[in-house]
């Protein structure tokens, strides 16, 4: 697992702070959840939502971070640790952005789902790129994405929001592989990333107007 220890490293940063999570009396999780109506004051709320999770039980974690450590194991070998930790991180927050337009602008959210599903996405660009056959990676995320329309208290606005920002980066590593391309590489990172923030304060400019 070296090729894969930024991985790893994600796995346990959630794993510690879950069971700061459920220490008696902690306030662990009030600190790090995120809600829409959080953001303008406590933007950071929107990445650290994505490592926290529901500290009533294991199952929320246990089954997030399996799925992390599947995908990861192979996407962060081939991108990279740095591309990988900027994968992971902007589909957390891409999971956030979605959330802002989509759920009840009072509900907390907590879990590294935007993460996972940005992962999946990624993966199925990769496949894409390569060429190599995607119909059971499409099947697993439209199961994934039905599961979050029909459970309830299932996040599925970060799902969908997680995916979108998954693939898009992937697209741009995708497509800005050969070395001289480096620059373009980050720079479409970037834009991506850009995007979400400009949606970001877009949306809190329209509760501004609507007077939340």
């Amino acid at each position: 697992m070296r090729q894969a220890r930024a991985t790893i490293a994600l796995i346990a940063i959630n794993a510690v702070l879950w069971v700061g999570q459920i220490l008696p009396g902690s306030q662990l999780t009030q600190f790090l959840f995120f809600a829409p109506l959080l953001t303008e004051a406590e933007p950071w709320r929107m990445l650290t939502a994505g490592f926290v999770h529901d500290p009533s039980g294991p199952m929320h974690i246990l089954l997030n971070m399996y799925s992390i450590f599947v995908f990861g194991s192979v996407l962060e070998p081939m991108l990279g640790k740095a591309r990988f930790i900027a994968l992971y991180l902007i589909s957390i927050f891409g999971g956030s952005v979605a959330v802002l337009y989509l759920a009840d602008p009072f509900s907390p959210v907590v879990g590294a789902s935007g993460g996972f599903f940005g992962l999946m996405g990624a993966y199925f660009v990769v496949m894409r790129s390569i060429g190599a056959s995607s119909t059971q990676m499409v099947g697993l995320i439209a199961i994934n994405l039905v599961f979050g329309f029909i459970i309830p208290g299932i996040s599925w606005q970060g799902h969908v929001g997680g995916l979108l920002a998954g693939g898009a980066i992937a697209s741009v590593y995708a497509n800005t592989r050969k070395s001289s391309q480096q620059l373009s590489q980050k720079l479409g990172v970037l834009l991506v990333l850009a995007v979400f923030v400009a949606l970001t304060f877009y949306r809190i400019n329209t509760w501004q107007y609507a007077g939340y």
